[in-house]
């Protein structure tokens, strides 16, 4: 089954490929030439690349080889996305442009926008004679008879398909191209700093205003590396928060290759320390490995265990991706035993633990994993598999807060869903 729903899946990319490369290179071209062979050749590399640094990064390749690759590759696979949309929403505007074009006025008007010029129709350049009055014959010097600044002749009108086919295409590279470059920068420049005041009816007036910073999918991998980790530690230092909370989803590699890279998380400086849990991908990864290294660098693993702050208890669980090994949540183990009546604000990866945080009363639960959608349409795919997508809201008389995290998984590329790193402000009911 595994073979058949690859091979299923294959063929799909491979008619969507030659979908794009019809719109965008055989109909933008008169014929075979330079052009299209150029264009036929990034519709086949491309994909190639974009499936070598999948395979890379899942086969666990030499790191060296993963970077290689990770760039154009997943650049590759995130440009094929807004290619895609763009060039069917293209398909609208081809019956609208044929029918324009039609029209004798606005045909002229559209072509001579492109710099081309239809069969028949006069030059912009050409004067019109306008009636003057007879004068007397005299003969011309050469230099009045020699044009200086000659008149640049336009191109030739291609057939109206040929033209339609380069607006929609033209158009469609272009809007896939800054869609993808203004996503990359997001991701590149380094998260945002997004403030949320939440309540807790159990919390003592002692706490109030207590701020944690949450920091989820930071994804140090092939791409985002030790000089995004900095950027993601100075940011979080300059809140001053009180304690700084890593949900999940560090790294997209091992220790060995990825060590370097996340030193800088040493640098993590808050009033009541820095804590950890796992996410998915660090099941990926060496999950115990990393465990210990985030504990080498300060900060505080909480695996299915809890710890009693000040002024509420701070608990944290295994990612569900974990089971697999035997180490995923234990609800139990972490939230048992603790006193009813003090505030309970629970660190876990996915959203969707969050029904095991209502029915064990945690007032709070800190989450990341679904990155907001990360790249748009992708959100409602998202909210099809989890509880919340992104921002705060109420499970009974639990609350669940989910970032969008501050990095990005494969292309470091956000659309729709700009990176986030949210500051807590805890507010008590009886201040």
């Amino acid at each position: 089954m595994i073979i058949v729903f690859g091979l299923v899946a294959l063929a799909v990319v491979a008619v969507l490929y030659w979908y794009l490369w019809r719109r965008l290179v055989r109909d933008t071209t008169a014929g075979p030439g330079r052009a299209r062979r150029a264009g036929t050749a990034l519709f086949v590399v491309g994909p190639l690349l974009m499936f070598a640094a999948l395979f890379a990064e899942v086969g666990h390749a030499p790191f060296a080889l993963q970077r290689t690759l990770a760039w154009p590759g997943f650049l590759w696979m995130v440009l094929s996305l807004y290619l895609l949309l763009a060039v069917v929403a293209g398909e609208v505007l081809r019956p609208l442009l044929h029918r324009a074009l039609k029209r004798p006025e606005r045909g002229a008007g559209l072509y001579a926008m492109c710099g081309y010029r239809r069969a028949g129709a006069p030059s912009p350049h050409e004067a019109q004679p306008s009636p003057q009055p007879e004068a007397p014959l005299r003969q011309l010097t050469r230099t009045e008879t020699e044009d200086p600044t000659p008149t640049p002749t336009p191109t030739p009108a291609p057939s109206r398909r040929l033209f339609v086919s380069r607006v929609v295409g033209g158009a469609a590279a272009t809007a896939a191209v800054t869609t993808v470059g203004l996503g990359t920068y997001g991701v590149l420049r380094g998260p945002r700093v997004k403030r949320v005041t939440v309540p807790l009816a159990r919390l003592p007036r002692a706490a109030h205003g207590y701020r944690i910073a949450v920091v989820s999918d930071i994804h140090l991998g092939p791409i985002l590396g030790r000089g995004f980790a900095q950027r993601v530690v100075d940011t979080v230092n300059a809140t001053q928060p009180d304690l700084i909370a890593v949900v999940g989803d560090l790294v997209d590699g091992s220790v060995k290759d990825l060590g370097p890279a996340a030193a800088p998380l040493a640098q993590l400086s808050a009033r009541h320390g820095a804590y950890f849990v796992t996410g998915n991908h660090e099941y990926f990864s060496g999950a115990a490995q990393w465990v210990e290294e985030v504990r080498r660098l300060g900060l505080h693993p909480l695996e299915n265990a809890r710890t009693e702050l000040a002024h509420f208890d701070l608990a944290g669980v295994n990612d569900i991706a974990g089971e697999s090994t035997g180490q995923g949540p234990d609800f139990d183990r972490a939230l048992a035993g603790r006193d009813p009546a003090r505030a309970c604000v629970l660190l876990a990866h996915q959203p969707v633990q969050i029904h095991e945080a209502v029915r064990h009363h945690v007032d709070l639960q800190l989450s990341g994993h679904t990155h907001g959608g990360q790249l748009w349409p992708g959100n409602f795919i998202a909210a099809a598999a989890n509880p919340t997508v992104a921002g705060l809201d109420r499970y009974g008389d639990t609350q669940l807060y989910v970032s969008r995290g501050a990095g990005a998984w494969g292309p470091p590329t956000r659309v729709g869903a700009p990176s986030d790193i949210t500051v807590i402000e805890l507010a008590s009911k009886r201040a």
